[in-house]
């Protein structure tokens, strides 16, 4: 695979799919090798937490109905050491289940049955997401009385400590710090964060919204700097 520069070849994105159900990875690994992914295969999930540490997988699709742990146990254990996007597949519908997923740090959440288009269209997404982008001349620090917000080095320092975001967390942050004191609304952050596709979500800000609060304010109840305008959207404030 070449660079965009048509340069030297990039690494093939590297997926590790975590699923008890044959079929599924099956299908899965038959379409990602396709399109020229490497993917690795775990069917329970201490065998994905050794792969991932073993693999080093760009992007990880998981299940979360798994025989010998739960799902969610999975992403806090890799989300333990690691930033890799991921993107949950099952067939548990109710919201409160998708926010815990993504409370624990999943990046995306995809219901099955699912359409092999819709799955491979977010996965893109969610590798975009957390590759890094060159700085533009625009980027600036950002300093508030509680952190520091460096978009340059894609960097957070709060305390004189670097804060861990996730890649989605920080691009959510990012498109809040580069619009400081404006409305952003809601549909304009979840096609920006998550993709052109996305637009409903509105469960995903929440979730997210939360992180950035515990990890950033002073008193997450009652932030400062990461505004909610009610059904309308979220502003930045320094």
């Amino acid at each position: 695979m070449l660079s965009p520069t048509g340069g030297t070849p990039q690494a093939p994105t590297r997926v590790l799919v975590i699923d008890d159900e044959p079929q599924i990875v099956r299908a899965l690994v038959i379409n990602l090798k396709a399109r020229k992914y490497e993917v690795d295969a775990a069917h329970d999930g201490a065998t994905a937490l050794e792969l991932a540490a073993t693999r080093h997988p760009d992007v990880v699709v998981l299940d979360l109905g798994l025989p010998d742990m739960d799902g969610v146990e999975v992403i806090r254990g890799l989300r333990g050491w690691t930033r890799v996007p991921i993107l949950v597949l099952s067939a548990r519908h109710s919201s409160d289940e998708k926010v815990e997923a993504l409370d624990a740090g999943a990046d995306d959440y995809v219901t099955k049955p699912f359409g092999m288009d819709e799955l491979l269209a977010r996965l893109r997404a969610a590798v975009r997401r957390a590759e890094p982008t060159g700085g533009g001349e625009d980027d600036v620090m950002v300093e508030t009385g509680e952190f520091t917000v460096d978009l340059a080095a894609k960097k957070v320092n709060r305390g004189g400590r670097d804060v861990r975001l996730t890649p989605t967390e920080w691009h959510l942050l990012e498109v809040l710090v580069r619009n400081t004191g404006r409305l952003v609304s809601q549909k304009q952050l979840l096609q920006e964060v998550w993709g052109p596709s996305y637009g409903t979500e509105t469960n995903y800000l929440r979730v997210y919204m939360a992180q950035l609060r515990r990890k950033l304010e002073a008193d997450p109840s009652h932030p400062k700097h990461f505004i909610t305008e009610p059904g309308m959207g979220y502003r930045f404030e320094k």
